[in-house]
């Protein structure tokens, strides 16, 4: 079945399973999983690239084959957010960014004033502005209108595993926007992964939901081929919900044996 690739900043890219860089028990295992998961964007925390031992997490990802994404992981207003972007710009690690501007500690919710203001400069400064949000189509569409080249609304709270929380918010953000959709958090399982492609989101983010699992090389693995699965069953189209049955061998045409 013919299908078009994902489109971020202008560059396409096969695969629509993004991945992180955090939580996994070594540097090798992350290294692992990445190949494992089939991803091709990377991303990366520009506040914790460097790692206790003095080496870098970039010491660990082969950048000529992946792109990275850095991310504004920690950053609770609008202005934290920017700089920490025109540092990892300064660093060398591109301008498309994973925008995140979390309003509350607790639960790690975006706070989406912040956001909205932070994409509109950063749009506008020529940065391609991937924002973390929640499931409010509104916002969604806010985003997008400020400049951000796709929206990425969580399924559920940050490393929470609870998987997609609310899919009719996620269906309506995908008839709000014309920019690409993103799960970004919650996705606990290949599963959670797949519902979000089966709704027909244009891919998914995680972190935890690989690095916490037990074997992480092998949930990245499950991961790939769940965003794959869920991909193609919606380009497959799937049959409608109905209340009864109805029989996979109709019995129109068959002779009739008790005459």
């Amino acid at each position: 079945m013919y299908d078009t690739n994902l489109v971020l900043g202008g560059k396409e890219f096969t695969s629509r399973l993004i991945v992180g860089t955090g939580k996994y028990s070594s540097m090798d295992v992350m290294r692992d999983a990445h190949e494992a998961s089939g991803t091709e964007i990377i991303t990366v925390a520009v506040r914790r690239v460097g790692l206790p031992s003095g080496d870098s997490i970039l010491d660990y990802i082969d950048t000529k084959r992946y792109t990275l994404l850095p991310n504004t992981a920690g950053c609770y207003t609008a202005d934290e957010a920017i700089r920490t972007c025109y540092l990892a710009r300064e660093a060398g690690l591109g301008e498309m960014v994973k925008l995140e501007v979390i309003g509350d500690q607790r639960t790690l919710f975006p706070d989406v004033m912040g956001l909205l203001e932070a994409t509109r400069t950063l749009a506008r400064e020529g940065f391609t502005v991937m924002p973390y949000t929640n499931d409010d189509p509104i916002m969604a569409k806010k985003l997008q209108d400020a400049g951000a080249a796709c929206v990425m609304p969580l399924g559920a709270p940050i490393g929470s595993g609870l998987g997609i929380r609310n899919p009719y918010n996620i269906k309506i953000i995908l008839e709000s926007v014309t920019v690409p959709v993103i799960v970004d958090a919650g996705v606990g399982t290949a599963s959670d992964a797949a519902i979000a492609m089966e709704l027909g989101c244009d891919g998914v983010l995680m972190n935890t939901a690989i690095a916490g699992a037990k074997d992480a090389v092998s949930m990245a693995k499950a991961m790939k081929l769940a965003v794959e699965a869920g991909r193609l069953a919606y380009k497959s189209g799937r049959i409608g919900k109905k209340l009864y049955a109805t029989a996979s061998s109709p019995l129109e045409g068959l002779p009739d044996w008790t005459s």
